[in-house]
């Protein structure tokens, strides 16, 4: 077993159009990998083996995000871990699909709504990388975080328009973009039943980018919303007898990410 048959399967794995056999060759590569003893990374492991086991994991993250097989990327990333721990001496960044896969995964976390392994991976970053200001400024990095940002503050239009833009850095960063479309349609919901007790079908379809009115009913039939008279009312205004002053604020800001989105919303239908 030599390096020259991993370097020979990674070929194969880069030319394949065919994912029916990408679970194969993948299967191939780590069985090569547990002979060489190279899986995890040992002080005898040469450098050479040590590029090409990287080269194997991060192929097999990048593919797993085509095939949307986000469990299978996650495995890849932990693999991956101890490989970007090692020494710049031991193994060399250059040609290194690091950022790339950090930045791919930290949007995954975001899809997932789990926004405290958002942080711990992005502080465990930053201080691997030293400066703040330098991972922000990553392409693959920063994308992420800037949405997350936004989301946070209830910039909807702004997430819009990084994922209707060439702002996504890579083809495999669209591939969350249905899933992180679903997530905020739900967030815009919330929004809408905290600072309205109605709004027009016409706005709502703007509102939440939905192609029709009629996906629009359908939409709000799931969300237990009323429909008359052209109309979406939501029920849980009709619950709310005393607003208190922090209600109120939440209701602002609410309202105000709504017209934000809205405003994008029209801004886009005009372009088009």
């Amino acid at each position: 077993m030599s390096d020259r048959d991993l370097q020979d399967i990674l070929r194969k794995l880069k030319s394949s159009r065919d994912y029916a056999d990408i679970p194969s060759l993948l299967s191939k590569a780590k069985i090569n990998l547990l002979k060489l003893k190279a899986l995890t990374p040992t002080p005898s492991t040469p450098s050479s083996t040590l590029l090409l086991a990287r080269e194997v994991f991060e192929t097999g993250a990048l593919l797993s995000i085509r095939a949307k097989d986000p469990a299978a990327f996650t495995r890849y990333v932990h693999q991956l871990t101890p490989f970007y721990e090692l020494p710049s001496s031991r193994l060399p960044p250059t040609g290194s699909e690091k950022n790339k896969i950090t930045g791919l995964y930290l949007l995954l976390l975001l899809t997932q709504g789990d926004y405290a392994g958002f942080h711990t991976e992005l502080e465990g970053l930053e201080l691997r990388e030293g400066r703040v200001g330098d991972v922000e400024k990553d392409r693959y990095l920063g994308y992420p975080i800037k949405l997350e940002r936004w989301l946070m503050e209830g910039s909807y239009d702004l997430v819009w328009k990084a994922m209707a833009s060439r702002e996504v850095p890579s083809e495999e960063y669209g591939v969350f973009s249905e899933i992180l479309t679903s997530q905020i349609r739900s967030e815009i919901a919330s929004c809408s039943e905290t600072a309205y007790p109605s709004l027009p079908i016409s706005s709502t379809k703007d509102l939440l980018f939905l192609d029709s009115e009629g996906a629009v009913v359908s939409f709000a039939q799931n969300r237990g919303w009323l429909i008359k008279d052209g109309r979406i009312y939501f029920p849980k205004q009709s619950l709310k007898a005393n607003v208190d002053e922090e209600g109120n604020e939440k209701q602002e800001l609410s309202a105000m990410a709504i017209e934000n989105t809205l405003g994008y919303a029209r801004e886009l239908e005009t372009i088009v």
